[in-house]
C-alpha cells in the first residue's frame, strides 16, 4: 500500500492549479458554467485540478491585489472575468492568462493582434465596442430621429472608453441625442433613473461591463419603474424582464473558455492561441416588457429578433 500512497501523493502534488479572478462575487453563475465545462473535460476541482477563487464583489480597485494574490500563490493558469482580466495582465507576464470574455481586447491594449496575441495571454471577445453602434441604431427604430437617449455606465471601467466613443458617432450618424448617466454605486440607480426621468429621456442604452451585471436586477427594476425601454448587451438582462438585447451568448463563451484552460495544460501557449470573437450573434425581444411599457415593436426588428419572450 505504501507505494500506491506515494503515487496517488505523486499525482496530487501535480494537479494543475487554477486561479479565477472575478469582478463580481463568489455567487456568480458564470464561475458555475466554468466549472461545469471544466468537469465535462475531466477537470475536477479537488481530484484532478484545484481552483483558487479571487473576487472582487464589485470594486475595481481591489482587482489588482487580487491578481497579485493569485500569482503569489503559484497558479498555472489565470482565468479572468469580464474587468478582472486587465488586473490579471498588469500582474503577471509569465503565467498564462484566459479571458472569458473582454469587451474589445485589441482596444484597450491588451493584445495587439486577436490572431496571434503572442505573450501570455488569450481568451474571448464580446465585441462590447464593435457592438455599440449597432445596439444603437436598433433601439433608435422605436423613436424618431430626433430621440434622446441614456447611456448607462460606470466611468471608472477599462471598456468604458472605448464603448462611448463608438456610440457617439453612431448617435451622430443616425441623428440621436446621448444623455450621459454616470454611475459607480448601485445605491445611486434610483436617483439615476430620476434624472432620465426628469431630463426627458425616451429610451437608455445600459453598457453591459462588470457594474451592469453585478447590478442587473436592480437596473432592470429601475428602469421598469419609471417605464424605460432600455438595451442591453445579454440576453440575461431580457429574460428577467428588460426590453431588448443584442449580443452574444456570454456563458456559452465562458465555457468555452474553459477549453482553453485545458488545452494550456496540456501545453499549448496562450499567445498561439487566437482570441475569438462570437460566430453568433442574438436579439432577443421581450415583447411582454413592451405591453407593459405601451411600447410598439415595428414589425421589422420583431421579424430580426432571434428570440421573442411572450
Amino acid at each position: 500500500m505504501a507505494p500506491h500512497r506515494a503515487r496517488a501523493a505523486g499525482r496530487a502534488r501535480a494537479a494543475p492549479h487554477v486561479g479565477i479572478l472575478n469582478y463580481a462575487a463568489a455567487q456568480d453563475p458564470l464561475v458555475d458554467e466554468f466549472r461545469s465545462a471544466l468537469h465535462e473535460l475531466d477537470r475536477i476541482d479537488g481530484q484532478s485540478l484545484s481552483i483558487t477563487y479571487r473576487w472582487a464583489d464589485g470594486h475595481l480597485d481591489r482587482l489588482p491585489a487580487l491578481a497579485s494574490e493569485l500569482v503569489a500563490s503559484n497558479v498555472n493558469v489565470i482565468i479572468a472575468l469580464g474587468p478582472a482580466s486587465w488586473a490579471a495582465k498588469r500582474a503577471t507576464s509569465t503565467i498564462p492568462i484566459v479571458m472569458a470574455f473582454s469587451g474589445d481586447p485589441v482596444g484597450n491594449g491588451a493584445v495587439s493582434n486577436l490572431a496571434r496575441p503572442g505573450g501570455n495571454i488569450t481568451g474571448f471577445s464580446y465585441m462590447s465596442t464593435d457592438l455599440a453602434a449597432k445596439r444603437l441604431e436598433m433601439l433608435g427604430r422605436l423613436f424618431p430621429k430626433n430621440a434622446r437617449l441614456g447611456i448607462l455606465y460606470d466611468p471608472g471601467e477599462p471598456a468604458t472608453e472605448l464603448e462611448m466613443r463608438e456610440t457617439e458617432a453612431a448617435a451622430r450618424t443616425i441623428g440621436v441625442a446621448l444623455r450621459p448617466l454616470a454611475t459607480r454605486d448601485p445605491d445611486d440607480l434610483e436617483g439615476v433613473f430620476e434624472a432620465a426621468v426628469r431630463e426627458r429621456v425616451d429610451a437608455v442604452i445600459v453598457f453591459t461591463h462588470g457594474f451592469a451585471v453585478l447590478n442587473r436586477a436592480r437596473i432592470i427594476e429601475q428602469a421598469a419603474r419609471r417605464g424605460l425601454p432600455t438595451m442591453y448587451g445579454w440576453r440575461e438582462f431580457v429574460s428577467d424582464g428588460g426590453l431588448m438585447s443584442y449580443g452574444p451568448n456570454v456563458p456559452e463563451m465562458v465555457r468555452k473558455a474553459a477549453s482553453y484552460v485545458d488545452r494550456i495544460l496540456k501545453g499549448e501557449k496562450p499567445g498561439d492561441l487566437p482570441i475569438q470573437q462570437p460566430a453568433r450573434l442574438e436579439l432577443i425581444i421581450n415583447l411582454k416588457t413592451a405591453k407593459a411599457l405601451n411600447l410598439e415593436i415595428p414589425p421589422k426588428l420583431l421579424a430580426l429578433a432571434d428570440e421573442v419572450i411572450e
